[in-house]
């Protein structure tokens, strides 16, 4: 199984400590941070640990932080899928937070070029996720579950270096909406996207999220483009999806607020590459002291990134998937000491070190998912990233004939398994 280095050696984040930048835009505020005062790679989450552990340690650092004379620190990063993985979160040395109209000119020049690419490779390949879909399908006839998310990896290598400023730079000229970020990891590698997705942010004492879930890619012309969206808006299965995101997240911040407004239909919302059903949820903490870093953890993973039952799906995931996620489907942002703060979902997003990329994209599949549509939706999503390298990934070919027989085979496979216990997992 791929896995994603999650931790790091002292002298990696002694490298890391002086020439560390991070950066997190939205339409509510924008932060650029410096230097590292302090990693925090303590795992959200542990077996045997209460989770208020882990936001004690993060308050311990902050207060650390202000003994040193930073005068207002914030806690910057990201962490993982699994919370239960160490989590790359920073003190910063020195932070500025400005506006999208006031960003710095570095920000605003955009490169014309970026380092070719010399290969670009799947995990899983297009035949393996079809068969994984195919696989979670049949495990919603036989148990409880009723969503899971199953994602893959693009893997692109380039002939030079690239420049993680650069990219940026024109990641964010494509991509002028959502949550933007560009985040050094306690492992030297850079975590750079522009999600549309946002899990939640905590300011003048009331909280916001705004799940998607069912998505459309779009199209070149206005009159398909108008098309594709409100066919979206009206899909029986994308609502489908949606409602299970809802309802869970609904259920999990009423225990958490003493107000919640959720509308009773999903709106649209379009990046440059897709549309999105769309919810936009507003509360009141009934504790008015959690931070918006602790609130966002109770959330965390959501349907959106999971599936529904959370658990179940989980574990589908880890049976199914053949790398771990790390970082990605994480969530991404930064909270101050006060609590404050905005954490987006990590997604359209890639892993960038020297002259290596990985991209992340995954897709929601509900007993009405189509595999071959499920490809082609995260074949869409990767676009975002894909875009901004500057690179044009040519439509996967008809199957052959092996790869036919194969699915046939799996397809049939499916077809015999035998009814389960409601609670368990079949792969």
């Amino acid at each position: 199984m791929l896995a994603f280095p999650s931790g790091a050696r002292k002298d990696e984040r002694d490298a890391n400590t002086e020439s560390a930048v991070f950066q997190f835009m939205s339409a509510h505020r924008c932060v650029r941070a410096t230097g590292v005062a302090e990693w925090i790679t303590m795992p959200a989450r542990a077996e045997g640990r209460e989770p208020a552990q882990f936001q004690a340690h993060v308050q311990a650092a902050l207060e650390r932080a202000r003994s040193n004379g930073i005068a207002h620190p914030i806690v910057i990063g990201a962490l993982p899928f699994d919370l239960k993985q160490p989590v790359s979160l920073a003190i910063p040395q020195s932070y500025e937070f400005f506006t999208r109209e006031d960003q710095p000119a570095a920000v605003q020049s955009v490169p014309t070029a970026l380092p070719q690419a010399t290969y670009a490779r799947s995990v899983p390949e297009e035949i393996r996720f079809r068969q994984g879909v195919q696989q979670a399908i049949a495990n919603f006839h036989f148990s409880d579950i009723r969503k899971v998310v199953l994602s893959r990896l693009l893997e692109v290598g380039l002939a030079e270096n690239i420049d993680p400023a650069q990219l940026f730079a024109r990641l964010l000229a494509q991509n002028p909406g959502g949550y933007q970020f560009r985040m050094r990891t306690a492992n030297g590698a850079e975590l750079i996207g522009a999600s549309p997705e946002l899990l939640l942010r905590k300011h003048a004492g009331r909280i916001y999220s705004n799940p998607l879930a069912g998505s459309a890619r779009r199209q070149a012309t206005p009159a398909l483009d108008q098309q594709v969206s409100q066919d979206l808006l009206h899909s029986d299965k994308d609502l489908y999806e949606h409602s299970l995101v809802i309802e869970d997240l609904q259920r999990v911040m009423q225990t958490l607020c003493s107000e919640l407004t959720v509308p009773a239909t999903p709106s649209l919302i379009s990046t440059a590459s897709m549309w999105h059903l769309s919810t936009a949820i507003e509360g009141i903490p009934a504790d008015p002291a959690m931070s918006v870093l602790e609130l966002a953890c109770q959330l965390h993973p959501t349907p959106a990134l999971c599936g529904y039952p959370t658990q179940l799906a989980r574990k589908l995931i880890s049976l199914v998937e053949p790398f771990e996620r790390g970082l990605f489907g994480g969530m991404v942002g930064w909270c101050d000491a006060e609590g404050e703060g905005e954490w987006a979902v990590s997604i359209r997003c890639g892993l960038v070190r020297e002259k290596q990329i990985q991209l992340f994209a995954g897709a929601g599949i509900v007993a009405a998912s189509c595999p071959e549509s499920e490809w082609a939706e995260t074949q869409a999503k990767l676009q975002t990233m894909l875009n901004a390298l500057g690179i044009e990934i040519q439509p996967t070919e008809k199957q052959s004939t092996a790869q036919q027989q194969t699915q046939q085979q799996t397809q049939q496979q499916t077809q015999q398994l035998q009814p389960q216990a409601a609670d368990e997992v079949l792969v």
